[in-house]
This record gives C-alpha cells, sequence and structure tokens, in this order.
C-alpha cells in the first residue's frame, strides 16, 4: 500500500509540475525574446520573473495540459488596468528574437500596436505548425513576409498591417486554406495579387490597401463564397472592374478607390442587393452610369466620384431602398439630378465638377 501511495505521489508531482511551470526550453526561448525588447514605461516585462512562465508573467498563457507556452498577447493598445495605471498607451521598440521558433507549441503571437518594434518577421515563424493567429500590426517591421508562411497550415488570423514590409505577396500565402482573416493594409508590398488568390477559400476579410500593388483583380476571387469584405484601395490596381463581383453574394464592402481602374462601370454592381458600401472613387471609369438600381439595393455609403462618367444620373436611383451617402462628384455627368429619395437630403458637394448637371440642390435647370 504504501509503495502505491509512493507512486501516485510521485505521479501526482510529475502532473503537477508539468501543468503549473514551463519547461526550462520554453523559459528559455521567453527570455530570449524578452532580450531583444524594451518597454519602458509600463513595466510588463518585470512580471517575467521566476522560473514559472506559466503564472503571472504578463500576456503569456499556457496550455494547462502540457505545460507548455500556448499563447503570447501583448497589445500596446488595450483596456487593461496596467494601461489604465499608466495613462497612456503602449510604446516598445526592439525586434523578434529567432527564439521564438523554439516555442513549438504556440498557437497565438500578438505583438501588436507598439509602434516601434522593428528589424525583419524571422523566417522561422513559419514552422511554427500550431500558430492560428499571428498580429504584428502597428509597428515598424520592415522586410518581406516569410516566404514559406503557407507551411501555417492552421492559421485563421494574419494581421501584418502598419508596418514598412516591402517584397511581393509570398505565392505560399494562398496555401492559407483556414485563414479568415488577411490585412497587409498600410505596407510597401509591390507586385501583383497571387493569381489563385482565390483558393483561400475561407477568408472573408481581406485589407490590403495602402500598398504598391498592381496588375488586375484576380478572376479567382469570385469563388470566394465566405468573402465579406474586399479593400483593395490606395494601390496601382490596373484593368476593368469585373462584372462577378456583383454576383458575390456575401461581399458587403468593396473598396477600390485610388487606383488605376479604366473601363465601364458593371451594372451588376449597381443592382446587387448585398453591396452595401461601394467605393470607386478616384480612377479612369468611364461611360455612363447603368441605370440598375432596384427596390432592394441598399447603399450605406455610395462613391464614384473623381471618375470620366458621363451621362444623366440614372433615374432608378430614386427607387432604391436606401442610399446614405452618395458622391458623383467631379465627374462629366449632365443633366437634371432626379428628384425625391435620396436626392432630397443630399448636399450639392454630392454633384458638384460635373459638366452641366442642374436641379435640387444645384442651380435650376
Amino acid at each position: 500500500m504504501s509503495a502505491l501511495l509512493t507512486t501516485l505521489a510521485l505521479l501526482f508531482t510529475l502532473i503537477y509540475a508539468a501543468t503549473s511551470s514551463c519547461t526550462p526550453s520554453d523559459l528559455a526561448a521567453l527570455l530570449a525574446f524578452k532580450s531583444s525588447l524594451n518597454e519602458p514605461y509600463l513595466g510588463i516585462f518585470n512580471t517575467w520573473s521566476g522560473t514559472n512562465c506559466c503564472s503571472n508573467w504578463y500576456g503569456i498563457s499556457c496550455d494547462p495540459t502540457t505545460g507548455r507556452v500556448a499563447d503570447i498577447n501583448l497589445r500596446g493598445e488595450s483596456e487593461d488596468p496596467i494601461f489604465e495605471k499608466a495613462g497612456r498607451s503602449g510604446y516598445m521598440t526592439g525586434s523578434i528574437n529567432p527564439s521564438i521558433c523554439k516555442l513549438d507549441r504556440l498557437s497565438t503571437l500578438i505583438l501588436a500596436d507598439w509602434k516601434g518594434v522593428s528589424g525583419e518577421i524571422p523566417g522561422c515563424v513559419a514552422s511554427l505548425s500550431n500558430l492560428r493567429i499571428l498580429d504584428l500590426i502597428g509597428n515598424k517591421i520592415s522586410g518581406k513576409i516569410p516566404a514559406n508562411i503557407g507551411n501555417l497550415q492552421r492559421l485563421t488570423v494574419l494581421n501584418l498591417a502598419d508596418n514598412g514590409l516591402t517584397g511581393e505577396i509570398p505565392a505560399s500565402l494562398t496555401a492559407l486554406a483556414n485563414m479568415k482573416h488577411l490585412d497587409l493594409s498600410s505596407n510597401k508590398l509591390t507586385g501583383q495579387l497571387p493569381a489563385d488568390f482565390g483558393n483561400l477559400k475561407m477568408l472573408s476579410r481581406a485589407l490590403l490597401s495602402k500598398n504598391q500593388l498592381s496588375g488586375a483583380i484576380p478572376n479567382s476571387i469570385s469563388g470566394m463564397y465566405r468573402l465579406a469584405d474586399l479593400d483593395l484601395s490606395v494601390n496601382k490596381i490596373s484593368g476593368s472592374v469585373p462584372g462577378w463581383i456583383g454576383s458575390m453574394r456575401v461581399l458587403s464592402t468593396l473598396n477600390l478607390d485610388s487606383n488605376m481602374l479604366s473601363g465601364q462601370l458593371p451594372a451588376s454592381l449597381l443592382s446587387s442587393t448585398g453591396l452595401g458600401i461601394l467605393n470607386l472613387r478616384r480612377n479612369a471609369i468611364e461611360g455612363n452610369i447603368p441605370d440598375a438600381f432596384g427596390p432592394k439595393s441598399y447603399f450605406m455609403a455610395l462613391d464614384l466620384s473623381y471618375n470620366k462618367l458621363k451621362g444623366p444620373i440614372p433615374g432608378s436611383l430614386s427607387s432604391a431602398a436606401y442610399v446614405g451617402h452618395l458622391d458623383l462628384s467631379h465627374n462629366h455627368l449632365c443633366g437634371p439630378i432626379p428628384v425625391g429619395t435620396p436626392f432630397d437630403h443630399l448636399e450639392a458637394s454630392s454633384f458638384s465638377s460635373n459638366d452641366c448637371l442642374c436641379g435640387n440642390p444645384l442651380r435650376t435647370c
């Protein structure tokens, strides 16, 4: 009996040790990660002391079963009491130490909105096969997106926005079959969108604005049945606006402003019953505005300003269920502005700088 009790006690001790403190290798990796960063105002790394990194280390969570580090969640913009007490947002400098790649059970890596973290994303991050969330938004990270990022088959969120990343979008990125949220906006990315971008079947948000991306909108996007938000604004996208975009059932926000798009405006975009925000301003779209609005058209915002549109404002726009913000300014439109909703609540700025529009709220015809 005593031998059994001794064995049980030893087993309990081993289980407790495994579940209450991180492994020496995880501890060493975190301390090396910490050594490459400097956070001078909030003192969050002051909590990273002792050998039990699974207990009371700010931003660190461990798997209770294995005792391995599972999550690093360090946000520079937070409602956490440590920020409220300091009365300021976070600021951190330094770089991401490649030791992070030794945390091979890591599922979440968030080092976001610290404003000053620089250097490159270690290429070995692509070896973290359990990673589900990679969020490095709001820093000064440079270099390229790791070429083998597509190895992260469990990744659901990739947020690298508001940094200084360069180079092209890696071809392997389209292999991230489980990704739901992609944000690469406000970087310096160049080249074209991968032709097989539509392979990202689970993606609901594709935010790629404020880069230097070029080329046409890939036709493969037409098969992205879960895509609700597509933002390619402030790039160098060229070619025409594809008509199939208006047939995407889930798409509710389409931002293509400030590009080099040309050709005519597809009627399917205006007759779409799903699109609620359509922004095509500052392109070179020409021809007439299709008379394609209907009683199920519902636009919270419709911006076609700064293009080369001509002809009249279509009368069917009056039949739309709702039009909130409308901007048709800086085109070559001509003729009377239709009466009734939504025109009765719009200001002159919505119609200014056209060739010969007239009627309320502009001059009388």
